[in-house]
Parts: C-alpha cells; structure tokens; sequence
C-alpha cells in the first residue's frame, strides 16, 4: 500500500479540487482501507480496490458538501508568495492552468482522464474499476480531452 501513495495522491487531487482536501480524502481512504483490509482479496489487484474506495469516499464527500453549501477559502491560497525562479514560476502556471482546465471538466471526466491519462491504466482496467462500459469510458475520454485541449488553448 505505501507503494501506491503517491499514485493515490494523484488521484486524490484529481479529483478534489484542493490540495488540502485531496490529502484528506487521501488519508480517510488509506484508513478506511486498512479498517477493511480483510475483504481484500488476495491474488486481486490492490491499487483497484484503493481507487474504488476512494472514488467511492469522493462521492459521499461530494454529497455531503452539496448539502452543506458553505463556501471557504483554502489556507493553500497565500502559501507561494515570493520569488521560486522563473522556471519554477512557469512550472507552477503551467500545472494552475492544466487544474483549472481539469476543474472545469464533470466529474465523469475528470475521473476517467485522472485514471487513463494521469495513471496510465488501461482502458479496461479503468472501465472495470468505474463500473462502466467500455465504450463509455472512451467516450467521457474522448469528451474531456477535446474540453481540456480547447480550455488549454483558449489559457495561452
């Protein structure tokens, strides 16, 4: 499992829309894993089972935010003033400009190119661990890349 942090953490942010709440939602998933670890199986794929839960975990956060509707500013929002270098300083806007564009997408979408693109699983793989056809998940790909490529574009 500590193998599959930083890959969780990706997934994390792509899905939570701050840092903060991606490390959350990271953590809540590892413990919730751990608290289930006996309905893993073994000879089963283990980064699977950890997505599932987490996207399962995003959902019931989703669904309890919505009702909620209070809106907050993350603390994330004054942690880089000052000079880091130009490359950095690039680095950084580029990757803003690439969340923002990834923030914009549905969630459907998000999910799918967090998992197929970011990740790199297959397209099967993907499909299996969303509960959806094949032919959907190529679809909602196909969709978010043509958004991100035309929010990218109009970003330059």
């Amino acid at each position: 499992m500590v193998a599959l942090l930083p890959r969780l953490r990706r997934f994390a942010h792509a899905l939570a829309r701050s840092p903060s709440d991606a490390d959350d939602l990271c953590q809540a998933a590892i413990e919730r894993a751990i608290n289930a670890r006996a309905s893993w199986q073994p000879g089963t794929r283990l980064d699977s089972w950890m997505y599932r839960i987490m996207r399962n975990l995003w959902i019931d956060t989703a669904r309890a935010s919505n009702r909620r509707a209070a809106t907050f500013v993350s603390a994330e929002h004054g942690e880089y003033v000052g000079d880091r270098g130009d490359r950095a300083i690039e680095a950084s806007v580029e990757l803003g400009q690439v969340m923002r564009a990834m923030e914009a997408l549905p969630l459907e979408q998000r999910e799918v190119i967090a998992l197929v693109l970011v990740e790199g699983l297959a397209y099967k793989e993907a499909a299996e661990m969303l509960d959806i056809p094949m032919g959907t998940l190529t679809s909602r790909l196909v969709r978010g890349r043509a958004a991100l490529i035309e929010r990218l574009g109009e970003a330059a």
